[in-house]
């Protein structure tokens, strides 16, 4: 599997991307989509939303399995990508690219302080043990 190393990840499977405005751009992980399987419904969080790390904030569901997606930080969502409403299974397509939801987090820092694609593929090795 390769995770992208221009991206940062979360324990929960969240991949996280710094844009130049400073919001951060936020999926879940090749990983994450291929333990779910096919997908058929994603709720992301609404703009405007405050949002607290960790915070439980959106559901992807697949054939398989509902899951909770996560806040890698604290910030207010300031857009959901609402083309997954009528192409869930973009994730699958595209995991790296077919983001669910952005945020301005409150802290820039907090960004830097999650997993690099190094320690993510280690955690993810860890898991399958």
């Amino acid at each position: 599997m390769s995770n992208p190393g221009n991206l940062k990840y979360t324990d929960s499977h969240e991949w996280v991307k710094t844009e130049a405005d400073g919001t951060i751009t936020i999926g879940i992980t090749q990983h994450a989509q291929e333990l779910l399987g096919d997908m058929v419904f994603v709720e992301a969080p609404a703009a405007g939303r405050k949002l607290k790390a960790r915070e439980e904030c959106a559901v992807v569901e697949s054939v398989k399995a509902a899951a909770d997606v996560y806040a890698p930080v604290s910030g207010e969502v300031v857009a959901a990508n609402s083309a997954l409403d009528s192409s869930p299974e973009d994730i699958n397509n595209d995991p790296y690219g077919a983001w669910i939801f952005k945020m301005r987090p409150d802290h820039a820092a907090d960004v830097s302080a999650l997993m690099d694609a190094t320690a993510y593929q280690a955690h993810v090795d860890s898991e399958a043990h």
